[in-house]
């Protein structure tokens, strides 16, 4: 394309402000016609574009860079105390004096003794283990009854959704915690309540934001305290009310008081971009938080679609309530900045491709919009001199601001605080695991095939915390998905990995302490994390496995649809990018780019990096051919479906076949047990070793305390509640008191314990 075509061509984007009217959005978008990105390449081109191979890089170029680089990987960053590390607590405490704001846990472990213990023998059942309030889901509208149809059950799967959990704030538990009040906290506790700040800004910009009264900072969060700024870029592809596009009905009322009528989860995709609104607008009223939405759009919107999105971020800078504005206030939008930005991806030509699910169009803008690499604006960019950290996309995109966490996601995936600290947390864990000083491994350790190292050479992995999609059933799914699930419609399931999508390892030092990146295990030999490792790439169903294909996602095994990377992830992987893209066609010089990241979770956090698909339609939809979870182990799995032919297990029972073989449904309660199974069971067998008996079943030394027992009696209530805690995400909220060692009852359900449960007839000392 000419340097005139650009010239001639409309602008493929345009940054939206809140307006009052669709007059002044349309003067906005005018005045945004000249900003930049990717202003009039077509979708073909912009490939072509990213794949094109530089003319004005060499080969030593490439070499000087991964040779500058070679001492200077994901884990070489920390800012160990350029933020204002804030200390322990020097509070004693210990299981006798547990911190105030565990006071209901310990208090719900002492009902589910009590309940054990004075239930008679006879009358105990295995479901005692789960409690909670029952909870209704509301599934279809009876005209002739006129109320709307529900189940009730209790949901005790851990997962955050909109469907159980009415409330934004990442649970009750969560709310709660960041809810408060500073003046409420106990001075000695006050590096717990900052802990999500603390990893936030120890992995974040080393750039501040200007906070100085009559800046745009003071006059979005009215105080000049320092915040998480967290960049939020929300893809709208494929929202819709039914079969019209949502941005063709009417929002709902800003600020409207009167009662809705009800609404199923698949009728509108405005339910589900107003939750994740209020989950964000949470955020920023915890006060360590600053958040900003980029709203990805194919074509402009209409104005009043931007001035209810800023009404649903009062606490982010957003139009306030009429109702709770101070006297004197001023509340006209166009007089202040507005936490939203509606930015418009596609101009005349692409808007087609834009639209089309399959294309990846839109998860490229997201990709870019993310990373913003310099080629973008400079094809010929210096490898020796150009800085990751500095962006050249147009200065009116919120993306070019500087940020320190971003969060890439789909309208249909839900985003809680829950989330975003433990993702904080789990990018401090490994951190922390390549820079501290950790103890020589032993040859066991060195050949056991589950412990990994990290460094800050340049030949560790990089590993990023990555996230999987979960949906419920609902009345929309087929009766594959109902059969699987077993009629329970109270447990999420993933469908775009199974047992076989994943291995285990075991990451020594992996454990951070409080006031950012710091070492809570102070050398212990035995101190560490169990990690999910992904050993495939997520496989979705269609249209968002084709899109896959044209744009993969930035993490291997992760999502496109949903991911994170703090500002210091965002360098390494603009630094890979930038290399790959000087390489060109060149396999030689791209081998010397390093590797993509590699998508991990911490076991004893799963379920916060479950995130739950909100419209729950996706289970019982049958994968394309040979694009299925589990496709490294095809063979094994055609082999395990002819052995049940040849055995008739299934005769006259083909609906139940396909739905065993053909069909993937993984529920979250599974995913836990098979990832606890499979690191106990890997270190079972490097313990053994060559004396493991090939005759006995089962485990030998260590087992799983929780999951290794029969389920024709309930557990121990102190395993019971320790899964729970697991199952909540509180080992992650409360880190403070779990990484202080004081209380080891619950290390092995937090994933901290490598060596698991001894098996009771080994007496041996491991």
């Amino acid at each position: 394309m000419s340097e005139n075509d650009h010239r001639e061509d409309p602008a493929a984007e345009a940054a939206q402000g809140s307006s009052t009217s669709n007059a002044f959005t349309a003067v906005k978008l005018l005045a945004a016609a000249a900003l930049f990105y990717s202003a009039g390449l077509t979708f073909a081109e912009t490939y072509q574009h990213m794949t094109a191979r530089s003319t004005l890089n060499s080969a030593h170029d490439i070499e000087a860079f991964t040779a500058n680089n070679s001492n200077n990987n994901a884990y070489s960053y920390i800012n160990w105390d350029g933020h204002g590390r804030r200390l322990s607590s020097e509070a004693k405490t210990s299981k006798e004096n547990p911190p105030s704001y565990m006071k209901d846990l310990f208090e719900d472990l002492t009902a589910r003794t009590k309940l054990m213990e004075e239930t008679p023998p006879n009358e105990v059942k295995y479901w005692f283990e789960y409690t909670g309030p029952l909870q209704k889901y509301f599934y279809r509208y009876s005209r002739s009854r006129k109320k709307a149809d529900s189940f009730e059950g209790r949901d005790d799967s851990g997962v955050v959704s909109s469907r159980f959990i009415e409330t934004a704030g990442g649970g009750d538990e969560y709310s709660t915690f960041f809810g408060k009040e500073s003046s409420d906290i106990p001075t000695d506790e006050m590096a717990s309540y900052k802990r999500l700040l603390d990893n936030c800004l120890a992995m974040g910009s080393e750039t501040r934001p200007d906070r100085k009264k009559g800046s745009v900072w003071s006059e979005l969060y009215n105080d000049d305290a320092d915040r998480c700024r967290i960049l939020f870029t929300l893809n709208t592809v494929g929202a819709g009310r039914l079969t019209t596009m949502l941005w063709e009905t009417r929002p709902p009322t800003p600020h409207s008081v009167e009662p809705r009528p009800w609404i199923s989860e698949q009728e509108t995709a405005a339910t589900h971009l107003e939750r994740n609104l209020q989950e964000i607008d949470a955020m920023c009223a915890s006060g360590l938080i600053a958040a900003r939405v980029q709203v990805l759009v194919c074509e402009p919107i209409p104005g009043v679609w931007t001035d209810w999105m800023d009404s649903m971020l009062p606490n982010c800078g957003g139009k306030a309530d009429p109702m709770k504005v101070k006297e004197g206030s001023s509340a006209k939008v166009e007089e202040r900045a507005s936490p939203v930005q509606v930015v418009v991806t596609a101009n005349a030509k692409t808007a087609e491709v834009c639209h089309d699910l399959k294309s990846g169009f839109m998860e490229q803008r997201m990709q870019e919009l993310t990373l913003s690499p310099p080629y973008l604006t400079d094809e010929n960019v210096d490898l020796k001199t150009f800085n990751p950290a500095d962006k050249n996309t147009h200065p009116d995109l919120v993306s070019s601001d500087d940020h320190d966490l971003y969060v890439a996601l789909k309208w249909s995936t839900l985003i809680t605080i829950r989330s975003v600290n433990a993702f904080l947390q789990a990018s401090a864990d490994l951190a922390i695991a390549a820079t501290s000083t950790k103890s020589e491994l032993s040859k066991e350790e060195q050949e056991d095939g589950v412990t990994v190292v990290l460094s800050s050479d340049a030949s560790s992995p990089f590993l990023i915390p990555s996230f999987v999609r979960v949906s419920y059933v609902s009345e929309e799914n087929n009766k594959v998905a109902k059969w699987r699930m077993h009629g329970d419609f109270f447990h999420p399931a993933a469908w775009e990995i199974c047992k076989d999508s994943f291995d285990m390892s075991w990451i020594p030092g992996s454990l951070s302490g409080s006031g950012g990146v710091t070492d809570a295990c102070h050398g212990e030999k035995e101190c560490g994390q169990w990690w999910v490792y992904f050993a495939e790439e997520q496989m979705p169903t269609t249209p968002e496995i084709y899109a896959n294909e044209v744009t993969a996602p930035l993490v291997q095994g992760g999502s496109n649809y949903i991911y994170m990377l703090t500002e210091r992830q965002r360098q390494e992987v603009v630094k890979v990018k930038v290399c790959l893209h000087a390489a060109g066609d060149d396999k030689t010089k791209k081998e010397q780019c390093g590797d993509f990241p590699q998508g991990v979770i911490p076991l004893g956090d799963m379920e916060s990096f479950l995130m739950n698909f909100t419209p729950n339609t996706a289970l019982g939809k049958k994968h394309s051919s040979n694009r299925f979870p589990g496709y490294s182990r095809a063979e094994e799995r055609e082999l395990d479906r002819a052995k049940v032919k040849e055995r008739k297990q299934l005769k006259d029972q083909e609906d139940i076949e396909k739905a065993l073989f053909d069909y993937t449904i993984y529920p979250a309660a599974l995913f836990h047990k098979d990832a606890t199974i499979k690191a106990a069971r890997a270190r079972d067998f490097a313990i053994t070793g060559a004396k493991r008996d090939p005759e006995a079943i089962g485990p030998q030394k260590v087992k799983s305390g929780y999951y290794d027992v029969t389920i024709t009696k309930p557990r121990q209530s102190q395993w019971a509640w320790c899964q729970a805690i697991s199952r909540k995400g509180l080992c992650t909220l409360y880190a403070d008191y779990f990484r202080s060692f004081v209380d080891d009852r619950c290390l092995e359900s937090c994933g901290m314990r490598k060596n698991w449960s001894k098996v009771e007839r080994v007496t041996d000392e491991l």
